[in-house]
């Protein structure tokens, strides 16, 4: 089943997934104040974009780096983590191998807002997923109702609520490519300079800048029958004035 090989791929990668038990389309997350201090509102639009606004954006910006730059591949470190990072919010990403868990130990600079995946999915015309953006949707839905479980912290404060933060994309495109991209990586036909319209899914969070010195960031979710795969990541961050490469 391809795209169930290659959804164990993008569990691994990326990062957001949520709720107990099967997951449910939310279209429009109603945020309640003071849930998760730091954390910002599903509802909001933090420069601008909605939380599925950012996450195109993420993966915009995870498909423009070919695998030997891409933090994607880089297991215990950031060497990475700063490539293609600009604007005023940082992206961090899960990790691809075959045991879903890393442990990072990076540097964040100062004043970034931060945004991330705790799992989640893509679906392209690229990838020969549909034609059409609802092709595309009913794609991406499919692979989230495999989702049972998913969790995060931050400090060692849990993030509650997190079936709120589900953040369905509009319809975006991503490209043109690299050569040795991570589209290929997944065996696709995606030579350098290809292009696509695509969709994506998943629960992600976006934390206000976090203070300068020392924090973690803990998230895990599981994919059930017939995935079978668990994320598990931290991330040992130091939030300094530096440019975001690693320690």
């Amino acid at each position: 089943m391809r795209r169930i090989s290659k959804m164990y791929w993008q569990s691994i990668i990326a990062a957001v997934v949520d709720a107990l038990g099967l997951i449910t389309p939310i279209t429009a997350p109603q945020a309640r104040s003071g849930d998760n201090p730091g954390v910002v509102p599903p509802n909001a639009k933090p420069h601008g974009l909605t939380y599925g606004e950012w996450s195109a954006k993420w993966w915009q910006w995870a498909y423009s780096l070919p695998v030997s730059q891409n933090p994607f591949f880089d297991e215990t470190g950031c060497a990475n983590g700063a490539n293609g990072q600009s604007g005023p919010v940082w992206f961090l990403t899960g990790v691809i191998n075959s045991s879903g868990t890393a442990v990072r130990t990076c540097t964040v600079p100062t004043g970034k807002k931060i945004f991330f995946p705790i799992l989640n999915v893509e679906c392209a015309t690229l990838e020969g997923n549909g034609s059409t953006e609802a092709d595309l949707r009913a794609c991406t839905d499919s692979f989230m109702a495999f989702v049972t479980n998913v969790a995060a912290e931050i400090d060692s404060v849990p993030v509650v609520n997190l079936q709120r933060y589900r953040a369905p994309s509009p319809l975006f495109i991503y490209g043109p490519l690299p050569p040795n991209n991570v589209v290929q990586f997944f065996g696709f036909n995606a030579p350098a300079g290809s292009t696509s319209l695509a969709i994506a899914d998943g629960f992600y969070l976006m934390l206000e800048p976090l203070s300068a010195g020392s924090h973690t960031i803990h998230y895990t979710g599981t994919f059930g029958p017939p995935i079978n795969f668990t994320l598990d990541i931290t991330y040992n961050l130091t939030v300094t004035g530096g440019n975001g490469h690693d320690d």
